[in-house]
């Protein structure tokens, strides 16, 4: 039996679902114009935990979309990461 298959099979797995989306929040990084590249590229490194490659994408959908869901998870744990970048000059919210 698939992964898949098993899934569908299990009763609890449309719950766990709900669940964990319920909880799921975004922290959305916003563009400024002010900021260098490398700047925001190292903020994302260093707060958000990501790898130099993930950070440079983030940071080129910013310039280019004006905005970027640079982290996913509760908001207990995206909070810190809003307020230690706002303190560093980002636009950050949490959706």
């Amino acid at each position: 039996m698939s992964a898949q298959e098993q899934i569908k099979q299990n009763p609890d797995f449309d719950d766990a679902v709900s669940t964990v989306s319920e909880d799921v929040r975004h922290l959305i990084l916003h563009n400024d114009d002010v900021h260098t590249f490398d700047y925001v590229i190292a903020l994302l490194i260093d707060i958000c935990h990501h790898e130099a490659h993930q950070a440079e994408q983030c940071a080129y959908i910013v310039h280019h979309k004006g905005k970027c869901d640079v982290k996913n998870g509760a908001y207990d744990v995206l909070h810190p990461m809003k307020d230690r970048l706002t303190d560093k000059g980002l636009s950050v919210t949490i959706d």
